[in-house]
């Protein structure tokens, strides 16, 4: 590990990554629209903040597929998708977790294993490009600078995000 990656994680020299903000949100591909989202805090793993923010755009939206990155990959996100709240497809980015070539012990992870949808799952470009046009607006910092606010500050700009696209369509 490098001297550099020791002091953000907090080892060697008694440096310590400062805690963030951090946003874990639900885009919809067509509309770019964010249709949920959930504040957390940072560093940490992105699959917590996946059941909540599904929730929240499931209470919004009828969703038949669901695209997400390999931060997600886990079998209770699947479940959540197909057994709760109704979703036909849920297509997550296998991690590896370091297993090497061992194929995926549950059967929801096993079958996209087998049968991953890749054309499908390249669809994801929309949500990059939806995150992308959020900080071109929006900008990639936040100005608050309690964490609290921080908090406030994440759902503003959310609805700011979705109030723009919805102007940006009023116009055509």
């Amino acid at each position: 590990m490098s001297e550099h990656s020791g002091r953000r994680r907090g080892n060697g020299s008694g440096h310590r990554q400062r805690a963030r903000s951090k946003l874990t949100a639900v885009l919809h591909i067509h509309s770019h629209w964010i249709i949920g989202a959930v504040n957390g805090l940072g560093p940490s793993q992105d699959s917590p903040g996946f059941a909540p923010a599904l929730r929240q755009a499931t209470a919004l939206v009828t969703l038949s597929t669901v695209l997400a990155d390999a931060g997600h990959d886990a079998e209770h996100n699947h479940r959540l998708c197909c057994d709760e709240l109704g979703i036909e497809r849920s297509i997550i980015a296998l991690n590896p977790r370091n297993t090497g070539r061992r194929w995926p012990k549950t059967p929801d992870r096993r079958t996209l294993h087998k049968h991953f949808p890749q054309a499908l799952y390249h669809q994801r470009w929309h949500i990059e490009s939806g995150f992308s046009q959020h900080k071109r607006r929006l900008g990639s910092a936040l100005r608050a600078r309690g964490h609290q606010a921080q908090q406030r500050e994440l759902i503003l700009r959310v609805l700011t995000h979705n109030l723009m696209i919805l102007r940006s369509r009023q116009r055509k």
